[in-house]
Order: C-alpha cells, then sequence, then structure tokens
C-alpha cells in the first residue's frame, strides 16, 4: 500500500536512517499470536512485535543512536493489521493511521527503546516523532 511506504519512507529520513534499514511485514492474527507464543512467551496475538538485528541498549539519546546505527540493518517489524483496525477504531484513526503508529513504534523499540522499563521515555520520544510525522 502506497500510504504505507510512503509514511516508512518519512520515518527513516525524519530518524535519519537508510532506506531499507529494516522490514515491515504485515501478517494475519494467527501469524501474530505464533510469533507472540514463540517469542514472547504469550499464547496471544497483539498488534506488533520487534525483533532487533542485535540486542541494543536503551539510547541516551535518539538523535545518537540514529547517527550511530545510520548505515546498519535495525531489524524486522510485525504488524497485525486486524488488531491495527480494531485498536485504531477505538483510538479514532483509521487502520491505515494505526499502522503507521505502530510502525513507528515498532522502529523505537528496533533503536532500543522498551516502555515496559523506561519510565516514560519511549513515550516522550514517540509523542514528538508522532507530532513531527503529522499523526494523532
Amino acid at each position: 500500500m502506497r500510504e504505507l511506504e510512503n509514511f516508512l519512507d518519512r520515518t527513516t529520513a525524519e530518524l535519519g536512517l537508510r532506506a531499507g534499514c529494516a522490514f515491515v511485514r504485515l501478517v494475519t492474527d494467527g501469524e501474530m499470536r505464533r510469533l507472540s507464543r514463540r517469542f514472547r512467551g504469550k499464547d496471544k496475538t497483539t498488534d506488533v512485535l520487534s525483533f532487533p538485528s542485535e540486542t541494543r541498549t536503551r539510547p541516551k539519546a535518539l538523535r545518537a543512536r540514529t547517527k550511530q546505527l545510520r548505515k546498519a540493518f535495525l531489524g524486522d517489524i510485525a504488524i497485525s493489521p486486524v488488531t491495527a483496525q480494531r485498536n485504531g477504531k477505538a483510538f479514532g484513526r483509521t487502520t491505515v493511521e494505526e499502522i503507521c503508529v505502530l510502525m513507528l513504534h515498532g522502529f523505537l523499540h528496533l533503536l532500543g527503546y522498551d516502555h515496559e522499563t523506561d519510565r516514560g521515555e519511549m513515550e516522550r520520544v514517540e509523542s514528538t516523532l508522532r507530532g513531527r510525522l503529522g499523526l494523532s
């Protein structure tokens, strides 16, 4: 879908990363559940999973991390459009808008952010980037 490709291009440019630095794959809920079970030990579907190409520590600053990884392959992002559609309705976003939000979220995980442990740092960075990229 062209809108998603355009958003992916804008995101990598905003982050100062090269095109092709990550693969984004849209998967079924069944596939997402299988991935979640295998890699997270959770037998349920989710909206997005990120698979970094290597273990990364939490970055001290976004720009420093992206400069460090400018030419690297970051990893893979899996997104469930069905779950994104459900969540998008709850947040007042279209499915495409929700998938864009999930792509950005996935990129931040690939860069080393972890909202489960960082006391809101990832949320703040993500909010700033959503504004720059025109997302609600």
